[in-house]
């Protein structure tokens, strides 16, 4: 296996940095980095469910997701008239099943809470990172709610958070930047909790079929670095002045 550009070992990930109160007008706003990706994520609230959930006395968490036009080298053309393209549907999509997995909707009322992720900067893992940084803007606007009484005890299950593992060379490498995932043998999206429990494994085979005993370490090595990735945001939740196990009693 080749050294990696930024001499991190094989199972090591990128560097974290996370800002928040970015934004003036949501309920909760992060500047969430991770190397050289960084995605400015929003949180919105709506006293209102979608039709198909109406007096079913549950809650609703969605997410958006959106390149900026300069995120990468080459300018990418703003989206017009509201069209998302099939990628960008993917990535929303498992934002949104990942974050609605830390949350029990029965306890946060017929409302709806919106994760806006708009990538900055992309260098790979931009969807994981929308994830992990998407959990933390999620838990300071639960507990918003929390102390205006809106919401019950245990509406947090779990803080969940993401990193991508790919096969390069014939051996996995944690946490890839845009080189690495351009030349993977196989994509692999790990979404789970500093537990060892998983949420999501969304992955591709980019050729060649792989053994099942490599899936295995693949998942093992994603899984593993969620204790360091979910302290990173249990830190930035003390700086906002939020107590997790408040959520979660």
């Amino acid at each position: 296996m080749k050294s990696r550009s930024d001499g991190r070992s094989f199972d090591a990930p990128r560097p974290i940095s996370i800002e928040l109160g970015i934004q003036r007008n949501p309920e909760a706003s992060v500047l969430y980095k991770c190397g050289g990706t960084t995605v400015l994520i929003a949180a919105s609230i709506e006293s209102r469910v979608p039709d198909w959930m109406r007096d079913s006395g549950r809650g609703w968490i969605t997410a958006e997701y959106e390149m900026h036009t300069r995120a990468n080298p080459q300018r990418r053309r703003r989206s017009r008239n509201g069209k998302v393209d099939g990628r960008t549907q993917e990535i929303q999509r498992l934002i949104s099943r990942s974050l609605r997995a830390a949350v029990d909707l029965k306890k946060i009322g017929e409302r709806m809470i919106t994760i806006d992720c708009d990538i900055l900067d992309a260098d790979g893992g931009t969807r994981t990172a929308s994830v992990t940084g998407g959990c933390i803007a999620l838990a300071i606007t639960l507990d918003g709610l929390r102390k205006r009484g809106l919401v019950t005890p245990g509406c947090l299950r779990e803080m969940v958070a993401a990193i991508s593992v790919g096969l390069v060379d014939g051996g996995p490498l944690l946490d890839l930047c845009y080189e690495e995932d351009r030349d993977a043998e196989v994509d692999l999206n790990v979404v789970g909790t500093a537990g060892g429990d998983f949420v999501e494994v969304q992955g591709t085979a980019e050729g060649a079929p792989v053994k099942r005993a490599m899936l295995n370490q693949m998942i093992d090595i994603g899984l593993g670095a969620m204790p360091e990735i979910v302290k990173a945001q249990h830190d930035a939740l003390k700086r906002a002045g939020v107590d997790v196990a408040r959520l979660k009693a």
